[in-house]
């Protein structure tokens, strides 16, 4: 999916079921963080991790150990 592919279509409306009004300054804005952001977080999402071993019982309050 390109980044702005849908853009003009689902910003305006999601912003309008919350009742959001935007004039097209803060559309553009709008539309310029969400081409910047979209292909990394495609990215994140198309990352596979089921090659990375588990960490069992894993102490939150410090860091992983070095491998």
């Amino acid at each position: 999916m390109e980044a702005s592919e849908h853009t003009n279509d689902f910003i305006p409306a999601a912003l309008a079921a919350y009742g959001i009004e935007a004039d097209e300054i803060e559309l553009a804005v709008i539309r310029a963080a969400h081409q910047t952001l979209w292909p990394p977080i495609l990215e994140l999402l198309n990352l596979d991790t089921g090659e990375v071993p588990l960490e069992r019982d894993p102490d939150l309050s410090q860091a992983p150990p070095s491998q």
